[in-house]
Formats: structure tokens, C-alpha cells, sequence
């Protein structure tokens, strides 16, 4: 019986490391989609496939659709329209002209601003501890935006531009967690996934249509289809039942701590599938988050 349950509590980290690889990889993927369709279609495409995939697992799994209250439905119209529409905007777009490396080391700040606003928002309290690791990952995010050089900001027209896309996505998915949090206490998070995406599916259509985006999927190339699959089935459906498995297997505290391992993916595989360099803004910025994650998420001692 102990051999069994270390084989299975093997298996789940094995699950883990593979789905922060799988998140890793989106990066790689959406840069590769950004350069052949619009924000608005990668994104409505990514997320019909995905819900309907998330949809088709919960039915699978319990035979059917859970109901939602009032309040519920309301939150999962604010999620659907933060942690996806304006996420996958921004994402998209600003993998325009950001290295897919670069994109993970910013977004790997997340848990950090997230920290913040609950701060300013929800009224949670912070420790030394914790503001030293906000400033030292803030003052790393800062420095991997910028380049390294603060100018890079201002330069032209398109200086910065991506990389404040990206900063988007941060505070679009930090309010996404932080109203899950507040208002989806009582549903299950593969549910919660699972209508907030279908939800943001149907508003990035509605824009795609509206705008005309959504013709090109006539000009969709093989390798936009595999990146879009790949997005909806390893990096949205499996990665987050998988994920969630994990958080009930080990606790939230233990499976989250390997969302830090996404980063690293995504500059290790922007370096060896797309070429990328790694630059020393990227070292610098990047162990400065990474250090401050620790702080961050570390539990003070009791004495």
C-alpha cells in the first residue's frame, strides 16, 4: 500500500511538471500564431475549442452541467471577460513583437500583483517578508519590460508596446483570480474554468465577427491549427485538469508553487524551438522575480 501511494503521489508531480511545461509552450505557440492571424481570431478559435473540450470533460465526468445561481452567472461574466477576453487579447497582441521568453518572465509576476491588489483591495495583510519580495519582483518585472534600459520605453512608436501588452495580461489575470476568489467560494475550479471560458469564447467571436476578424480562418495553415490545438487541448484543458487534480492531491500551496517552473519553460523552449537569446536584462530581471516569488510565497516562522 505505501508503494502504491508513492507511485501516486509521484504521478501527480510528474502531471504537475508537465502541465507548467504545457503552459510553458503556450508562449512558444501564440508567438508563432501571432505572427499569421489577428489577436481576436487566435483567441476566439483557441477558446471555442477549448470550451467545448472543458464542457465535453465535466459531462464526462459527471454526467452533466452544473447550475448557477444569479451571483454565480455574474461572476462568470466578469471572468469570462477579464481572465479571457482581455487576457488573450493582450496576450496575443503582444506576442506580436515580444520573444516568447520574455512574455513568460513577465507574466511569472502575476502572483505578486495579485498579492497587491488583494492588499489594496480585499484588505489582506502583509509582512516585511512579503512588500521586500513584491519590490524585488516588481523592480525584476521592470527591468525584464525595459530591456534592461528604461529608454527602451520611449523609443518611437512601438518601443515597449509589446511588453506593456503583456503587463495587460498580468493585471487582467490578477483580477480574474481575485474575483474567483471573492465570489466562486462554492463552485468547483474545473467548472469555473471550464463557463468562464465558454463565456469568453463567445465575446471574442461576437468581436471577431463584428470586426471581420474571423474570415481568415480560410488562410488557417497546418501549423496554426496544431498551435491552436495545442492551446486548447495541452495548455488549457489537460493543463488545468491536471492542475486541479493536483491541487486536491497535494494542496494549493504545494501544486502552485510549480506555476514558477512556466517561466523557465517558456524561455527554455523560446531559445530552443524559436532561437530566442537570452539576454542579460532577462538573467538580471528574471532572478529578481524569482527571488521575490520565494519571499513571497514563503510562510513566516512560528516560534
Amino acid at each position: 500500500m505505501s508503494k502504491f501511494k508513492i507511485s501516486l503521489s509521484r504521478s501527480v508531480h510528474i502531471r504537475l511538471a508537465l502541465t507548467m511545461m504545457f503552459w510553458g509552450g503556450t508562449f512558444v505557440a501564440g508567438r508563432i500564431l501571432a505572427e499569421s492571424l489577428s489577436p481576436l481570431t487566435a483567441s476566439s478559435l483557441r477558446f471555442i475549442l477549448a470550451s467545448t473540450m472543458l464542457l465535453s470533460a465535466i459531462l464526462i465526468r459527471d454526467k452533466c452541467l452544473p447550475g448557477l445561481n444569479g451571483t454565480q452567472w455574474g461572476a462568470m461574466v466578469l471572468l469570462g471577460l477579464t481572465g479571457v477576453f482581455a487576457y488573450n487579447i493582450f496576450f496575443f497582441t503582444g506576442l506580436q513583437t515580444v520573444e516568447a521568453g520574455r512574455a513568460s518572465m513577465i507574466i511569472a509576476v502575476n502572483p505578486v500583483v495579485t498579492t497587491l491588489l488583494a492588499l489594496l483591495f480585499l484588505g489582506e495583510r502583509c509582512n516585511i517578508l512579503r512588500s521586500i519580495g513584491m519590490i524585488l519582483s516588481v523592480s525584476g518585472a521592470l527591468i525584464v519590460i525595459s530591456r534592461g534600459d528604461p529608454a527602451f520605453l520611449f523609443q518611437g512608436d512601438s518601443g515597449g508596446t509589446g511588453e506593456l501588452y503583456i503587463v495587460g495580461c498580468v493585471l487582467s489575470w490578477s483580477t480574474y483570480t481575485l474575483i474567483g476568489k471573492r465570489l466562486l467560494k462554492d463552485l468547483k475550479p474545473l467548472v469555473a474554468v471550464a463557463y468562464s471560458c465558454s463565456i469568453g469564447a463567445v465575446f471574442l467571436s461576437i468581436a471577431a465577427i463584428y470586426t471581420g476578424h474571423l474570415t481568415e480562418i480560410k488562410e488557417l495553415t497546418t501549423m496554426s491549427g496544431v498551435c491552436l490545438f495545442y492551446f486548447a487541448f495541452f495548455g488549457t484543458t489537460l493543463g488545468f485538469i491536471w492542475f486541479y487534480d493536483g491541487v486536491k492531491k497535494l494542496g494549493a500551496a504545494k501544486a502552485s508553487m510549480y506555476v514558477n517552473l512556466v517561466p523557465v519553460s517558456g524561455v527554455l523552449l523560446g531559445i530552443l524551438i524559436l532561437g530566442e537569446e537570452f539576454s542579460p536584462s532577462l538573467f538580471i530581471g528574471g532572478g529578481l522575480v524569482f527571488t521575490g516569488l520565494f519571499l513571497v510565497n514563503r510562510k513566516p516562522s512560528v516560534s
